[in-house]
């Protein structure tokens, strides 16, 4: 099953430490960083990939819709928000989307919709572990490495369906 990787690109950049630094600096360089990491990423899992930003904050010369490096980039409208353009991409894809974004409203929406969901946090580590294996500088300072532990994690149960679906498309990331 195909998977469609829709990226709510403003929130991601502002969860970073390294792309919000970049992004304070100069907001084209915060994307264009971001889209570069995407695109070493898509090296690995090939998975069509949409990182959606607010068009309000785009260049007045920027094209509403882009391809760069194989990663669509998506511009929301005037009047209209990249939040309202993920949850519909996210109603019309259904099970096969992947939305990532750290946004409630968003994440909810999407959850209704059928698709996976992946905090942005969660998917930047993914990020960072492709950016590692390709060989990019990837931030690795704060890496302490495994620690053995025979601590209990809590009761075990079962998660429900929707949770282990969303877990087993999640883990196709």
């Amino acid at each position: 099953m195909s998977v469609h990787i829709i990226i709510d690109g403003y929130n991601l950049i502002r969860r970073s430490a390294r792309l919000s630094a970049l992004d304070r600096q100069d907001l084209e360089a915060g994307r264009e960083t971001l889209v570069d990491m995407l695109a070493a990423y898509k090296k690995f899992k090939a998975h069509r990939i949409t990182v959606v930003f607010d068009g309000t904050r785009a260049a007045a010369f920027s094209p509403q819709r882009d391809r760069h490096k194989g990663i669509s980039i998506l511009f929301s409208r005037n009047g209209e928000t990249a939040d309202d353009v993920i949850i519909k991409m996210a109603r019309k894809e259904g099970s096969k989307a992947v939305v990532v974004s750290s946004d409630r409203q968003i994440i909810q929406a999407a959850s209704a919709a059928g698709a996976a969901t992946v905090g942005a946090g969660q998917f930047e580590d993914r990020l960072a572990m492709a950016a590692f294996t390709e060989g990019m500088d990837a931030d690795r300072d704060g890496y302490e490495g495994w620690k053995p532990t025979t601590r209990k994690k809590g009761p075990g149960r079962r998660l429900s369906k929707r949770q282990r679906k969303n877990r087993s498309r999640i883990g196709k990331l």
